[in-house]
């Protein structure tokens, strides 16, 4: 994957991962690629993870040119998105997103899998927009609403697909702190930072109580939500 798609780099006990592809920051299979290749990186390292967009998207979802290449083209790259949202689900140290813009379908979902996530302030887009567009939204990410959002916003963001701005979305369960964008970045790595201080494998084996039961549950029905996500 092209360096300039996903930049990493440590400072202090903290990996920082910037994704930047120039347009709507797209989940392609480079992209996905790049944060695992990253998240092994910060594991060998055991380095908590400030993962940020670039200023104003966080990220539009799944590449739309794989995504319109055909059933088996999205078979495998929303099975692949899945795949990733449960690693980062499981990982070992704190994940945390910076979540510099819009957070749109599978970029609010890799929101929802974040332990901690911090937005910038302004006028910006954040949910799963599925049902809008005309899809069903996939059993694994109504598996992660349900785990995450407030169960008041839940019919609201799933089946009626609303939209947040910033604050609002910090109600719903995809934000859990709103800063303003200059000080978003600096504000990620703080609470990287701030989490990294948790005693391992403490945090580990208390993440994997909390999320397994989901993470086992999405693994297991993932070859039939494929499935029936393209009809075949």
């Amino acid at each position: 994957m092209p360096d300039e798609l996903l930049r990493y780099s440590i400072r202090d006990d903290v990996a920082l991962l910037q994704m930047d592809d120039g347009k709507a920051n797209a989940l392609s299979p480079d992209m996905i690629r790049g944060v695992h290749a990253a998240l092994d990186r910060a594991e060998k390292e055991a380095a908590a993870v400030a993962w940020l967009g670039r200023p104003g998207r966080f990220s539009g979802g799944f590449d739309l040119a794989t995504m319109r290449a055909g059933p088996e083209a999205v078979r495998g790259l929303v099975s692949a998105g899945a795949e990733l949202f449960v690693r980062i689900y499981r990982h070992p140290g704190p994940v945390v997103v910076g979540c510099t813009g819009h957070a749109i379908a599978a970029g609010a979902l890799a929101l929802l899998a974040a332990d901690w996530r911090v937005g910038a302030r302004g006028a910006f887009q954040i949910g799963l927009n599925e049902v809008a567009i005309g899809m069903t939204l996939p059993l694994f990410g109504v598996e992660m609403a349900r785990h995450r959002l407030s169960k008041r916003h839940l019919v609201r963001a799933t089946s009626q697909a609303e939209i947040y701005a910033p604050d609002a979305a910090v109600d719903a369960g995809y934000l859990d702190a709103v800063v303003d964008p200059d000080a978003l970045a600096e504000e990620t790595w703080a609470a990287a930072q701030r989490l990294a201080g948790l005693r391992q494998p403490a945090l580990a084996g208390t993440k994997e109580r909390v999320h397994g039961d989901v993470c086992r549950r999405i693994e297991a029905s993932l070859e039939s939500d494929m499935r029936s996500l393209t009809g075949g």
